[in-house]
C-alpha cells in the first residue's frame, strides 16, 4: 500500500503545500491531479486521506481529510538493527529492506572485518541524507507506519554506548547476536523473545562475520548469540532474514507459547 509521508504538519485548516522533490513525486511520479485522493501519513504517525486541491507548475496543494480509522492492535516492540558496514552499496539495500520491514532504528558501525572505514566527517552528511531518502522511499512504497530512523555510521565501541542507552530507556530489552559460529550457549528466536521484551536489538556482521573477540564482547554485554540454521547467509540477506523473523514472532506472539522445562 503506497503512502506519502508529509514532511511537516498541515496548517490550521488542514492544508499542506508541497514543493521540490515532494511536488515532483506526487505530480510527476504518482501523476496526481486536482480531485485525486491519496493516502498520507503525518509526522506524528497519523494516517489520513489527502485531497488534491490544486496542482501548479512548481507546487501541489492538498487538504488532509479525517484520519483513517483502523482496528487497533497491540503495539509491537520496536526493532533496532546494529549493522556492521558491508562492502559497496549493500548497506543501502539493507536500509531499504529494513525500512520496508518496519525496523525502527538502524545503526551502522565499523567492525574488525569491515572493509569500509570511517573517514572523519568527510562525506558523512551526504551519506546520511542519502540513507534518509532511501528510508522515505521505502516507507512510501511499503506503507510502513514505523518511523524508521537511520544514524550516521559509528565505531565499534560506540555501539555499546547505544546499547547502554537502550537498556536505560527500556524496561526489558532483548539483544540478539546473529553469528556465523555456534556458541555453547547458542539460543533461538523463540527463546530470545519469550520474555515479552519491550525492545529488540539485532546485531548483524559484515562479510566474514565478527571476530571471536567481538562476538564475546557482545555476549558479555547481554546479547544472546544465535546461528540461523546451517546456511551461510550474505550480510544483506542475514539482516532482512533476522528482522523478518523477529517481526513475525512479535506480531504473532499471542499465537505461540515457548515450552520450557
Amino acid at each position: 500500500m503506497k503512502q506519502f509521508l508529509l514532511p511537516r504538519p498541515a496548517d490550521a485548516h488542514g492544508v499542506a503545500r508541497l514543493t521540490g522533490d515532494d511536488y515532483h513525486y506526487l505530480a510527476n511520479v504518482r501523476r496526481l491531479r486536482e480531485g485525486d485522493v491519496f493516502t498520507a501519513r503525518l509526522p506524528d504517525g497519523t494516517e489520513t486521506r489527502a485531497l488534491v486541491q490544486a496542482v501548479y507548475s512548481d507546487a501541489i496543494v492538498c487538504e488532509c481529510l479525517a484520519p483513517v480509522e483502523r482496528m487497533a492492535g497491540s503495539p509491537s516492540p520496536p526493532i533496532i538493527l546494529f549493522q556492521a558496514l558491508p562492502k559497496g552499496a549493500k548497506i543501502d539495500q539493507i536500509i531499504r529492506q529494513a525500512a520496508e520491514g518496519g525496523v525502527a532504528e538502524i545503526i551502522p558501525f565499523v567492525s574488525a572485518y569491515t572493509v569500509p572505514k570511517l573517514k572523519g566527517t568527510e562525506g558523512a552528511a551526504e551519506k546520511i541524507n542519502r540513507w534518509k531518502r532511501i528510508v522515505k522511499e521505502a516507507r512510501q512504497q511499503s506503507g510502513s507506519a514505523v518511523g524508521t530512523s537511520v544514524r550516521e555510521a559509528c565505531t565499534f565501541d560506540a555501539v555499546f554506548s547505544h546499547w547502554e542507552t537502550i537498556r536505560m530507556r527500556s524496561k526489558n530489552p532483548a539483544g540478539i547476536l546473529l553469528h556465523q559460529e555456534p556458541f555453547a550457549r547458542n539460543g533461538s528466536f523463540h527463546r530470545c523473545l519469550a520474555g515479552n521484551p519491550d525492545c529488540v536489538v539485532a546485531v548483524v556482521g559484515p562479510e566474514g562475520g565478527f571476530s571471536p573477540e567481538e562476538a564475546e564482547r557482545f555476549v558479555q554485554a547481554g546479547f544472546q548469540p544465535l546461528v540461523i540454521g546451517a546456511n551461510v547467509l550474505r550480510a544483506e540477506t542475514a539482516a532482512v532474514y533476522a528482522a523478518a523473523a523477529i517481526r513475525i514472532l512479535l506480531l504473532e506472539s499471542e499465537e505461540w507459547m515457548l515450552k520450557t522445562s
